[in-house]
């Protein structure tokens, strides 16, 4: 956003003061499992006019509408809904319904790692992709280059979002078997026991014990392809 501010601390700013308000420039996405050339990239670089972001996301739109499930990194609380209020804007029909699963959040809920940031996560459990650190506009310093027009700033934000794709896909693969069971997966398993619902696997799950709930006893599977744990059936 561009606003009219009276000095340079920390202040409330009102409507009345917002010149500019905010919208999308760049968004990266890709299907999970796709080679990392599919990884899809569109920008407001070559926009004519920059603030009307419809274009872009006219092509996104069209992504949510297919997607079963979306996968993000504190998207459910960010990402989505910035994007929803974009949409809203534009004056477009909503997708049709997709579940979320946000992996930052997801991974919070089971374990305490130092920092729960992407950067933090992939240098620590991915080996293809990490978050990229090394870059020569930091911060707002980027977008200001691009609205300024600078094509190297350009060449970095589209860098920067087709790796966060890349390395946010590779953290979820590291991590998806450490995940809540309610947590959404890509897969629709009718039986538990002949299918991962955290991997897709087939064949490949063997009973490990029981679980208890509301004094009833359940089937525990587990998946010997990813380690992935799995409520069955009430065992009778």
């Amino acid at each position: 956003m561009t606003v009219y501010v009276w000095q340079l601390k920390d202040q409330y700013v009102d409507l009345k003061q917002l010149k500019t308000d905010w919208y999308i420039i760049a968004w990266g996405a890709k299907w999970l499992g796709d080679p990392a050339s599919k990884v899809i990239y569109r920008s407001q670089q070559h926009a004519k006019n920059m603030e009307n972001d419809r274009v872009i996301l006219r092509e996104l739109w069209g992504l949510l509408d297919k997607a079963d499930v979306v996968l993000t990194q504190n998207g459910a609380k960010f990402d989505i809904p910035k994007i929803k209020a974009r949409l809203i804007l534009q004056g477009f029909r909503p997708p049709r319904p997709f579940k979320q699963c946000d992996v930052y959040r997801e991974l919070k809920k089971v374990a305490s790692f130092t920092s729960h940031s992407l950067e933090y996560i992939t240098h620590k459990i991915c080996r293809k992709y990490k978050k990229l650190t090394d870059r020569k506009f930091s911060g707002l310093s980027l977008w200001r280059a691009c609205m300024d027009g600078n094509k190297a700033a350009w060449a970095e934000m589209r860098r920067y979002n087709i790796h966060d794709v890349l390395s946010l896909e590779e953290k979820y693969m590291n991590v998806r078997a450490w995940l809540p069971e309610s947590a959404t997966t890509s897969y629709a398993v009718e039986k538990t026991s002949a299918q991962c619902k955290v991997c897709g696997e087939k064949g490949h799950m063997i009973r490990r014990g029981t679980a208890t709930k509301n004094k009833f006893k359940y089937q525990r599977w587990q998946c010997q392809t990813c380690g992935g744990w799995a409520t069955g059936d009430r065992i009778k």
